[in-house]
């Protein structure tokens, strides 16, 4: 019989915004909270992939500060995207030191969307790198990712919050992470604040019609950062931290109360 409960964690997507997640793992790992199976889509397939490949807190916390666009934007003539992805998916390897996800240390499944089928894909083996790279093809921005008979984009499309991901993972408690913010007069100046914008208000009314089904949920952006900026870093994991914190008090009491039951 288990003594402890079995704790899932949903990464939501949310672009530069999602370094906040680093924050909220940072909390758990500090009050011995384990994560035993992880979800994510987009920037949280990535955080979550990392985290769970055995990476620290604190090499998480240095990834994010030196993270720059530069580093994986590769243009291309426009045709199904602006930015061809390939830069991304070899920075993706280097991080993930070429491993699979079946190899991880904790499990973790990589949301992506197929366009071909409109339907939700979760990636589960196979090489950590193609799949964050599919989880993270923001349509219109990234090249759609080519995976076997699937063609992705943004994991975000269809699950923004994966939180029914790690409950069918076997999770008795579930903790999700939703990066998202959604500012009354958004400053849509770039094609990319267009694109950004427009896929937030897509998924916030996918939320509206099918809530995160989670124990507890967190929500770390409490005013405006751009997606793209990857610049405050520091500012996005003291949100994470602050977020994890408030709700702490929940999360041990979730805990307790799934102990007092009978699991037999």
């Amino acid at each position: 019989m288990k003594d402890r409960p079995l704790i899932g964690l949903a990464l939501g997507s949310g672009g530069a915004r999602g370094i906040a997640h680093i924050g909220v793992l940072e909390v758990l790992e500090e009050q011995g909270i384990p994560v035993d199976f992880i979800s994510g889509s987009s920037v949280g397939a990535l955080i979550g992939s990392l985290f769970a490949g055995g990476q620290s807190v604190a090499d998480l916390r240095k990834i994010a500060s030196l993270f720059r666009r530069k580093y994986y934007i590769d243009f291309t003539v426009p045709k199904m995207g602006f930015v061809t992805g390939k830069r991304l998916e070899e920075l993706f390897f280097m991080l993930t030191k070429g491993e699979s996800l079946e190899n991880l240390q904790t499990p973790v499944s990589v949301v992506a969307t197929d366009l071909n089928s409109g339907e939700r894909v979760l990636l589960t083996e196979g090489s950590i790198a193609k799949a964050v790279r599919a989880s993270v093809s923001i349509p219109g921005i990234f090249v759609p990712y080519r995976y076997g008979d699937h063609l992705l984009v943004d994991g975000g499309v269809i699950d923004r919050v994966p939180a029914s991901v790690v409950t069918e993972m076997g999770a008795d408690i579930v903790l999700a992470v939703d990066v998202s913010y959604f500012p009354e007069k958004p400053a849509n100046e770039t094609i990319y604040d267009v694109i950004m914008h427009s896929m937030e208000i897509m998924s916030r009314e996918l939320v509206r019609a099918k809530q995160i089904n989670a124990d507890i949920l967190m929500e770390p952006i409490g005013e405006e950062r751009n997606a793209i900026v990857f610049e405050d870093a520091e500012a996005l994991v003291q949100q994470g931290r602050e977020e994890a914190e408030r709700v702490l008090p929940r999360i041990l009491e979730k805990i307790e109360a799934w102990k007092g039951r009978d699991h037999e």
